[in-house]
């Protein structure tokens, strides 16, 4: 006998708590696959009688829904819910209410969907990725880390470089209005998608595929809608500089508004930013990743080669590079596509660097194979490896074209970095992607991968040492001192050239114009003398060529006139930006307007014009910033200060995110914790 329906409530309050989406919104249906939600039937007449009312449901995605490759379920009331496949069931006492119970498959397709009951009733429902479920894929057994990877909303990625990570407060905003919506957008306007809807939507069942569509989206190098346009000039004409962003709400929302047009500009760190926002809108956990002394291998054989000339000047033959970092994003899955011991973390990027199967993107590939050296596994396992591992090999090339092998200590796959679970501090996970530099492992993982480190077959030590040292106080705006220590631990005296020089440095490894040089071509050392050279960087030279980085490299060359046999050592520094003082003033409560006092102090020599402060922040702001602009121009030492209003909407702690802008002196950050009160 079928159920004479009336009315329903989708509870979508109830529901979406139950389900962990209801920072979403409580006005529609959002839920996570292997877990049941509930809808209230209110009947016309009669009432619901165990073993007699029947109920035909059938769920259905995508624009061709097929019970084969899953996009279309039919299925019936059961005496109780089955949490490992489609299944509804009666869970209230016989009577004119029927409390229904239905549960998806913990392998169903997510997107958007249709629930008919008996053919004639229809519900539109949101279906997600569920990392609290036993029988998903992407599921990860910790409160604590699925709070941090899941729900978090803010976040910190690490910037800045090998000796000085900085961290850059993020705001994903993932459960901000309309981001979902967008998220979904992205895997619709996906080339595979219009070629083929339906088996899209089909492998939308699968978080590896999802995985690797969202690699392909977040960027636009294949011309396809994808999201983010990248720009690695020193000039961002037709769009904004990567620096300008403080979250992804901004970006997800004018990619959506704007017809899907390309957002300029991004860099890996706002790439990789995007892609967490989107794997953890849509149920994947997800964490933002950075490697310092990234390598980028062009040409797939594991060495990164570098041609100096005897200025120490790079030759430019090389499209190899070492980014001074990279930024990419693990996400938490099983790979049952793989043999046993790779399930766990896995790396994708979305950078655009290098094709994969034709298309730009990258991964995912287990971080565990990265550090086994199993570079057959899929997905994109060399590239990954090198980023990492690859060796750092730099030749001499002596104007008669003869070259040499210079010795030096830098290697790739330093540091790599991400923020704790629950803290703001740097968690080094290094361990997790290679073996210690040199260790016996190491070494083996080295033949597994049928290379071997050429840093092992260099040729003898010269007996002559360069190293760099800094002067203490190393901020923008200052002169400042930089020494060569050179060392003779032969036996011999040595006479020598010391090419000293310094360059400013974006961060994706591109040098830039020099801010001080020496060329000294009579260094005599006595056997175990040393010597310190001073390098001085003048803030009048560097201060109009540095990029936003805020980054200069250092090179020190030392070549033996008696054996041509050269040492080398390098550094790249970060110059601090003043610090932002924020001050919260009022009681932090949801609904109750409070200020944030900012202040920052110009430590330039110059006056800065233009200034401004924004503010953003994850239920703070309402999914916006907030600019507030001086009349005023700052001289220097004085302070820049203003106040600025916001709301909170949600309890909790939050980030607030602050944005310095000006003339001479740009993109300053700097974050607050907030705890606001119910």
């Amino acid at each position: 006998m079928a159920l004479d329906i009336g009315t329903w409530d989708l509870a979508c309050k109830f529901n979406n708590t139950d389900h962990h989406t209801e920072l979403n919104g409580t006005d529609r249906l959002i839920v996570r696959r292997g877990q049941p939600f509930t809808i209230n039937l209110y009947l016309n007449s009669g009432s619901y009688q165990t073993g007699v009312s029947q109920l035909h449901i059938e769920a259905e995605t995508g624009p061709q829904p097929v019970e084969q490759y899953g996009t279309r379920a039919v299925f019936s009331l059961s005496d109780e819910i089955d949490n490992t496949c489609w299944s509804a069931a009666v869970t209230s006492p016989p009577g004119d209410t029927v409390c229904l119970s239905v549960c998806a498959a913990p392998e169903a397709p997510i997107g958007r969907y249709i629930l008919t009951l008996d053919g004639r009733f229809q519900f539109d429902f949101i279906l997600l990725f569920n990392p609290w479920c036993p029988g998903d894929v992407v599921y990860m057994d910790s409160e604590e880390k699925l709070a941090e990877y899941v729900l978090a909303q803010d976040g910190i990625i690490f910037r800045g470089n090998v000796d000085y990570p900085t961290p850059l407060a993020w705001d994903f905003g993932q459960f901000e209005e309309g981001i979902l919506d967008a998220c979904l957008r992205i895997l619709d306007m996906n080339p595979k998608h219009k070629r083929n809807p339906g088996k899209d939507c089909s492998g939308r069942r699968n978080v590896i595929y999802v995985t690797r569509v969202l690699s392909a989206m977040i960027n636009s190098n294949d011309r396809d809608s994808g999201v983010l346009e990248g720009c690695w000039k020193d000039t961002f004409d037709g769009g904004v500089s990567p620096m300008s962003w403080r979250g992804s709400v901004d970006i997800l929302r004018t990619w959506d508004s704007a017809a899907c047009a390309a957002v300029r500009y991004g860099q890996c760190w706002v790439f990789a930013a995007v892609a967490c926002t989107v794997s953890r809108a849509l149920g994947i956990p997800c964490r933002v990743v950075t490697n310092y002394l990234s390598a980028h291998d062009t040409n797939s054989n594991l060495v990164i080669e570098h041609y100096l000339n005897e200025k120490g000047e790079p030759d430019g033959t090389s499209r190899d590079m070492i980014w001074n970092y990279h930024c990419w994003v693990e996400s938490w899955m099983t790979r049952p596509d793989l043999p046993p011991g790779f399930d766990g973390w896995q790396a994708s990027d979305p950078t655009p660097q290098e094709k994969s199967e034709g298309v730009y993107c990258c991964g995912p590939v287990p971080v565990r194979a990265i550090k086994e050296g199993e570079l057959t596994l899929k997905y994109d396992a060399p590239f990954v490896f090198a980023e990492v591992n690859a060796d750092l090999v730099y030749f001499l090339k002596y104007k008669d074209g003869s070259t040499r092998k210079i010795v030096n200590d830098r290697k790739v796959g330093q540091k790599i970095s991400t923020k704790s679970v629950g803290r703001d501090e740097r968690e080094d996970i290094t361990h997790l992607y290679k073996y210690p530099d040199g260790s016996a492992e190491e070494r083996a993982v080295f033949e597994k991968a049928n290379h071997q480190n050429k840093l092992l077959q260099q040729q003898a030590n010269p007996g002559l040492h360069v190293t760099i040292k800094l002067s203490a106080d190393i901020r923008k705006g200052c002169d400042f001192d930089v020494f060569a220590i050179v060392t003779n631990k032969t036996e011999e005296e040595k006479k020598c050239r010391l090419v000293f020089a310094s360059r400013v440095l974006s961060y994706n490894g591109v040098t830039g114009r020099e801010c001080g040089f020496k060329d000294l071509l009579n260094v005599e050392l006595a056997p175990g003398a040393e010597r310190k050279v001073q390098l001085r960087l003048n803030y009048s030279k560097y201060c109009d060529n540095l990029t936003e980085d805020n980054l200069i490299r250092l090179g020190a060359l030392l070549i033996d006139y008696s054996t041509r046999e050269a040492v080398m050592a390098m550094r790249d520094i970060v110059l601090d930006n003043p610090d932002i003082k924020i001050r919260i003033l009022g009681e932090p409560k949801e609904n109750r307007k409070l200020a944030a006092e900012l202040t920052l102090q110009n430590p330039l020599p110059d006056p800065l014009q233009g200034c401004c402060f924004t503010i953003e922040g994850a239920n703070l702001t309402g999914g916006r910033s907030v600019t507030e602009r001086l009349d005023c121009i700052i001289e220097p030492g004085t302070e820049a200060k203003v106040k600025i209003y916001f709301t909170p909407t949600q309890s909790g702690l939050r980030k607030l995110l602050v944005d310095f802008d000006s003339d001479k002196l740009g993109h300053v950050r700097g974050y607050k914790n907030v705890i606001i009160g119910k």
